[in-house]
């Protein structure tokens, strides 16, 4: 279904990164209770590592607010590319990151963000009603955001989501997947399969971590 070698690339890389918690290489930095780091890293001189980040973004949210990295400033979140009229995986996808969100809901210090891949059907209202329908009757933790469809493609990328066009697919276009986990600077440092409870499972046991590393000794997520 996946057509094109630059889409299977992608999807490689990908699930290459699912795999790295488990089989860790000189691309990310790992110590004792802290997650990796994921992507490429640039060497900026010896002993200085720069581990890729997510860049600037301008979004627009169900409530229709600007959606930018100050938005999620001081949080850690998680982040997905979906389409409300996608009748394959996104259904499993959403129900899974809403049980990410039962639990965190209540944390100030959680966020998360589910891009649409199909901007031109995937308007405010539209997104707004699908929240809603999840149970999440606002966008003040989890943001579900439109931009132009080139803008939203390329971000994707940056998140290690596989996406492209497919004119012959519902919605225009074809995706995996992949929930990642990004920290307070922007680096993504967890990647899951968000159709796979077992992957998702492993997504709540690393959100602890990570933010036991960024606001260590704080209260854990609200039961």
């Amino acid at each position: 279904m996946f057509r094109s070698s630059f889409f299977r690339s992608l999807l490689g890389l990908a699930t290459a990164a699912l795999l790295l918690p488990a089989c860790q290489s000189g691309n990310t930095k790992q110590t004792t209770a802290r997650l990796p780091y994921l992507g490429e890293p640039d060497v900026a001189a010896p002993g200085d590592t720069v581990y890729p980040r997510i860049p600037s973004f301008t979004l627009l949210n169900q409530d229709s607010v600007t959606v930018t990295p100050a938005t999620l400033a001081g949080k850690v979140y998680v982040a997905d590319f979906f389409f409300t009229t996608c009748p394959s995986i996104c259904p499993k996808m959403s129900s899974e990151m809403l049980r990410v969100y039962e639990k965190y809901k209540n944390d100030p210090r959680v966020g998360f963000v589910s891009h649409t891949i199909d901007p031109e059907h995937d308007t405010l209202p539209v997104l707004r009603d699908y929240a809603q329908r999840l149970g999440v009757q606002n966008a003040q933790q989890w943001h579900f955001v439109t931009a132009p469809r080139d803008t939203i493609y390329r971000l994707a990328g940056k998140y290690m989501a596989a996406v492209e066009r497919d004119k012959t697919a519902p919605g225009g276009a074809v995706h995996n997947g992949a929930f990642a986990l990004v920290d307070t600077q922007g680096h993504v440092r967890g990647l899951y399969d968000g159709i796979n409870p077992q992957e998702v499972d492993r997504l709540l046991k690393d959100l602890p971590v990570l933010l036991e590393e960024v606001a260590p000794g704080k209260a854990t997520a609200a039961k």
